[in-house]
């Protein structure tokens, strides 16, 4: 059961080098609603650390504009590509330092548990996990974006929503020395 709550400002990230979608979810009692939904474009820098300069940045910009309480963003899926997946991987965590150094607690979520909790198939379509958001958020057709990756976000966000008051297996992380403890391979 979802526990209600007076109000939550919950922040949805998916991850990306291109294109990063981010959507902001807020929860009165029981009741979601989004407040925003959008892209950060990066097509147009060319260099890999400006884009991470970018990322950061406008992540900041997003985090000072809708003060979230928390961040639920999508976990890198493993590709056969390496260098990819760095990339990604450093993308995401770009994003989750904006969200750390303004004691954001973070929530990862695994594409597949993402898509299950909003279409009850996590074999689901973006297109799929957008016309159920659409429904379940009653999203007028033209508040729709052109970028799925918006969508993708608010699903995080709205994933995340779902999981209140619910034990989670997921990684949560209440703050940078939260993360070092528990990834303590990862930071030297």
């Amino acid at each position: 059961m979802i526990q209600p709550v007076k109000e939550k400002i919950i922040l949805g990230i998916d991850p990306g080098t291109t294109i990063m979608g981010y959507g902001v979810l807020k929860v009165v009692g029981t009741q979601p609603e989004m407040v925003a939904l959008g892209v950060i474009d990066l097509r147009k820098i060319g260099d890999h650390y400006l884009k991470l300069r970018h990322i950061h940045e406008r992540v900041l910009s997003i985090i000072q504009g809708y003060l979230p309480d928390e961040m639920a963003i999508e976990a890198p899926f493993f590709g056969k590509n390496v260098q990819s997946m760095l990339k990604l991987g450093r993308a995401q965590g770009v994003a989750m330092a904006a969200a750390l150094s303004r004691d954001i607690p973070i929530t990862e979520y695994a594409p597949l548990k993402i898509k299950m909790a909003i279409t009850g198939n996590g074999q689901a379509s973006k297109e799929q996990v957008a016309d159920m958001l659409q429904r379940m958020l009653h999203l007028k057709k033209e508040d729709m974006p052109a970028f799925m990756d918006a969508t993708d976000a608010l699903a995080a966000a709205y994933c995340h929503y779902l999981q209140m008051g619910r034990p989670t297996t997921e990684k949560g992380y209440r703050g940078w020395k939260d993360f070092v403890s528990k990834n303590p391979g990862r930071v030297k």
